[in-house]
């Protein structure tokens, strides 16, 4: 029996490419297929997850994910729109979390501990499970940052992002400007190793918990009332301000 076999053209744009092998970046190509399956399902078979996807055009018409492609579609697929107005054509994204909330896979804890860093409510466990992970995207109205494709493929996740570097401190100069984060940074008000808030501290609150030296040269102290943390201005404290005028000084440029 003689399968027949149906053709469509697509290309994919910006760094949606990032996803694709070589050969498929930043081109038109042709794909085969047989049975009519959903414009999404194809965009997930070729590699791209579809929350970075914000508009698919086919035949120049914007379309849903639901779509059902057809022998002969031409299909272009774009990411999120920065700068350009695409108000009256289909958005595929839902609307973007208005306090911005993250959730970090099991292979990116120093990111997490960097966002924290500039004062983001970032959960992190190093035992989470994919499940856990999208329950608590889902419930807690978070969006996940991930080294996972397949992680963003599933289909009940609504925010996510994939981290292109594998570089901690590359990763966080790309979160915060992917989510335009800068305007929005309150350095050492979030426990590094809990995600919770700190709030200031008398001294003689906890004099009798504190090493010696610290206890002669330091006055301003930070506590987290969860796992009982306790940070002062110390030569972590003056490197983490000089990373973070560093990271300022870049968004400026």
């Amino acid at each position: 029996m003689k399968i027949n076999k149906k053709k469509i053209t697509i290309r994919f744009y910006a760094e949606l490419n990032d996803f694709l092998p070589q050969q498929k970046r930043k081109k038109r190509f042709v794909h085969t297929f047989i049975d009519r399956t959903s414009v999404k399902d194809l965009i997930e078979s070729l590699g791209v997850p579809h929350t970075e996807v914000d508009l698919i055009l086919v035949n120049g018409k914007s379309v849903s994910f639901r779509y059902l492609i057809k022998d002969g579609d031409d299909i272009s697929v774009y990411p999120v729109f920065e700068s350009l107005d695409i108000s009256d054509v289909q958005h595929l994204r839902p609307k973007p979390l208005r306090n911005p909330k993250f959730i970090c896979d099991v292979h990116l804890g120093k990111l997490t501990k960097n966002l924290r860093m500039f004062g983001f409510d970032v959960y992190y466990k190093n035992d989470l499970s994919d499940e856990m992970i999208v329950e608590i995207s889902l419930t807690e109205k978070r969006t996940i940052l991930t080294r996972d494709v397949g992680l963003l493929k599933r289909s009940e996740v609504t925010h996510g992002y994939y981290v292109r570097n594998d570089d901690p401190e590359k990763q966080t100069a790309e979160v915060l400007q992917r989510f335009h984060l800068h305007r929005l940074i309150k350095p050492f008000t979030i426990c590094l190793d809990c995600g919770n808030k700190l709030v200031r501290i008398a001294k003689k609150d906890i004099i009798e918990l504190l090493p010696g030296n610290v206890r002669q040269h330091q006055n301003k102290f930070f506590y987290c009332v969860s796992c009982k943390k306790i940070y002062w201005a110390g030569s972590h404290f003056i490197n983490m301000k000089k990373l973070i005028k560093t990271y300022l000084i870049l968004f400026n440029k």
